[in-house]
């Protein structure tokens, strides 16, 4: 891989900015700042769906506490003698593109994510199965169309919701820089899944970007092999995220009272002895939970970025098949399987996804049936609910004069970004106007 490829301006439509003091980089971050789609990340569930907590985190405070680590890792990055040679930059000249390069990876990450969390993914995923599976509704589509469906992923629409959703005056979304897209494109994959490499665990990539894949690839030189393979930032962005997962998840569970501090010292004191003495300070446990979490951010930030510079060479070549926090201590291990444990398989969080399942099921059943089955009278009426910005960027995209003439495959993408752009309660609230339970 090369350094000055890996770390290009270019975008995907060439940049009309003139006269502008800050980099492209930067420039990316002001676009994705003010953009509608990262606000309603704020009403979009993290772990706890439809809470009325205030202090518990949503999709929006979880990115920025992500886009935190990220910054933490670009200091780490800039300040490497390694880094410095390998891109020929000084620290000065790193520091102007790498931490702002990370904070929008890190900040844009979930932004493909649909209402009620992960399990909105899977709500999605089994629906397509099972429509597919039943074929009662005659739509044509490929099987290379169907399968995006059925493994619907948050990563893949994010990716759409950038590049084209979030439509202005042309196809091209935010018009953010390749490197800035690559760095949170987690499997670079717009073909079979095949769980053996890390890249192509999920489909990453809809068809419907696929072309534009194509360019990111090509101007950050991602292509290793004959293989499409992940920018070597992403592995930082993913690690970030992951850190703060597996911890302000774990501070969010005990503010909830699911556990104890004597639980959590059991599960981690063989890899995180510190914790001994928090416990042993006079001050109240939450604030004991409080130093817990900033110990233990500060050792996995460090693990992982060390982990990051040890096995360059193996990400450089595409050849690196891990998470790098996890391959890099147990105590991610046990802090993840504590998680699952005591936090997300409580009943309350059950009930509110199967909630999140109602919802979800029953407006896809309702605009499918509405925009594809039924009378043009249906149709207009239906129409009238969507958004106009998500609409008219399918009818660009593909050259159609109106929706009745776009294929079942972009019917059916209209129908599926309308949806998972929904907040929780937009969602909540449509379903029980739509359906007369208001």
């Amino acid at each position: 891989m090369d350094w000055n490829k890996l770390l290009t301006e270019k975008r995907i439509r060439p940049s009309m900015r003139q006269d502008d003091a800050r980099s492209a980089f930067e420039s990316d971050f002001g676009r994705i700042t003010f953009s509608p789609a990262t606000r309603r990340m704020h009403a979009k569930t993290q772990v706890f769906p439809l809470t009325n907590d205030d202090n518990i985190h949503s999709r929006l405070t979880h990115s920025l506490e992500v886009m935190t680590l990220g910054y933490s890792f670009s200091i780490l990055f800039c300040d490497s003698k390694l880094f410095q040679e390998k891109t020929g930059k000084s620290d000065y000249e790193l520091f102007r593109e790498v931490p702002v390069i990370l904070k929008n990876g890190c900040l844009i990450h979930d932004i493909g994510n649909p209402p009620f969390g992960h399990f909105g993914e899977t709500v999605i995923q089994e629906y397509f199965k099972d429509f597919f599976n039943k074929n009662e509704i005659p739509v044509r589509l490929s099987e290379t169309e169907q399968l995006e469906f059925k493994h619907f992923d948050g990563n893949a629409q994010g990716l759409r919701v950038l590049t084209k959703l979030q439509n202005l005056n042309d196809c091209f979304g935010l018009n953010l820089t390749c490197t800035t897209l690559a760095s949170c494109l987690k499997y670079p994959n717009y073909g079979a899944i095949d769980k053996s490499r890390i890249e192509t665990k999920k489909i990453g990539v809809f068809q419907s970007e696929r072309i534009y894949a194509d360019v990111i690839a090509e101007q950050c030189g991602l292509m290793v092999g004959g293989r499409f393979v992940r920018h070597p930032l992403c592995y930082l962005v993913e690690a970030a995220d992951s850190i703060c997962y597996l911890t302000m998840d774990l501070e969010d569970g005990f503010k909830k009272g699911l556990y104890t501090l004597s639980e959590l010292k059991e599960t981690i004191e063989e890899d995180f002895p510190e914790i001994k003495a928090f416990l042993a300070e006079e001050i109240p446990d939450f604030a004991k939970i409080t130093k817990i979490r900033n110990a233990l951010i500060g050792k996995l930030v460090n693990l992982a970025y060390q982990n990051f510079e040890n096995h360059i060479d193996e990400i450089e070549a595409g050849n690196f098949n891990r998470e790098l926090i996890f391959s890099a201590t147990p105590l991610a291990d046990r802090l993840q399987k504590f998680c699952i444990e005591k936090i997300f398989s409580i009943n309350d969080i059950y009930r509110l996804e199967l909630v999140g399942h109602s919802v979800i099921t029953w407006l896809l059943d309702f605009f499918i049936d509405s925009l594809i089955v039924r009378s043009k009278d249906y149709r207009r009426r239906a129409l009238a609910l969507l958004s106009e910005s998500i609409v008219r960027t399918a009818l660009e995209e593909t050259g159609a004069d109106s929706f009745e003439t776009l294929s079942d495959y972009y019917k059916l993408r209209v129908i599926v970004d309308f949806i998972s752009g929904m907040t929780d309660r937009y969602a909540l609230t449509l379903y029980r106007e739509l359906s007369g339970n208001a």
